[in-house]
């Protein structure tokens, strides 16, 4: 009958097919969707991933700066336990200090420490690190007082070698890892490696505290005097923490 349509299977399984062949047309149709959506999904990654790796990037130096910090406490620590180690050994009273200034002429070597008068820091008071003698006070204010180093030029220091007791007078050359003995004769007995220790001469520095340690020794026939040179022991251009040593009644003025 016209107008009638009949649903069979071979119609069904026609349909089918069409929609097989079908297919592939709508994939390809749908390729400029799917490269965009790739390229955009790319894009968000590759942004994603450079923000991760920003991240990190700063973590990771938050760690190492927390890193740091550590060393340098840990390191701080060794130091202050060597500094309350030569604080037991010396027999004088002491007070700990911390370095809070340094000359910034380089002609002029002078530290300020955190102690003053209202700690009973007096003129002429020697100051110490955990390895040697470093130098006395100069000048002093209410909580704060100015240092002059051992190697400074107008510094001269009462010495003794401690292997065999000869008196010596170490000066200040301008440098901190130099210092100089004027007018050693050439037979004196004077070998390097020796330890300067002072002498307690001069009634400024207590007797006995390591000073420097020599490290040249020239002698000229020609000449009358030896060469001679030394190393001071404190680690003058490190400390931080330091004594002030408690040895003598206040002086007023060097």
């Amino acid at each position: 009958m016209a107008g009638i349509f009949i649903y069979t299977d071979w119609f069904a399984s026609l349909k089918n097919q069409a929609t097989d062949v079908a297919a592939p047309f709508y994939w390809v149709s749908d390729i400029p969707a799917k490269v965009e959506d790739w390229a955009d999904n790319r894009v968000m990654s590759r942004s994603r991933l450079q923000q991760e790796n920003e991240s990190l990037r700063t973590e990771l130096l938050i760690h190492k700066r927390k890193l740091q910090q550590m060393a340098s406490l840990a390191a701080e620590n060794v130091r202050l336990r060597q500094l309350l180690n030569s604080a037991e050994m010396i027999e004088d009273r002491v007070i700990i200090a911390e370095l809070i200034g340094v000359s910034p002429d380089p002609l002029v070597h002078k530290v300020i420490v955190n102690r003053g008068s209202n700690h009973g820091v007096y003129i002429g008071q020697p100051l110490l690190d955990a390895n040697g003698l470093m130098g006395q006070v100069v000048q002093v204010g209410a909580l704060s007082s100015q240092v002059l180093l051992i190697t400074d030029t107008t510094h001269a220091l009462p010495v003794q070698i401690n292997r065999t007791g000869v008196r010596l007078i170490a000066e200040g050359l301008g440098r901190l890892d130099e210092l100089a003995l004027r007018y050693v004769p050439n037979t004196t007995d004077i070998e390097v490696g020796d330890l300067l220790v002072s002498s307690g001469l001069g009634q400024r520095f207590p007797a006995g505290y390591p000073v420097a340690e020599v490290v040249e020794v020239q002698r000229d026939p020609g000449k009358a005097f030896a060469s001679v040179m030394a190393k001071p022991k404190a680690e003058l251009n490190r400390s931080r923490h330091v004594l002030l040593v408690f040895d003598m009644p206040p002086s007023e003025g060097l």
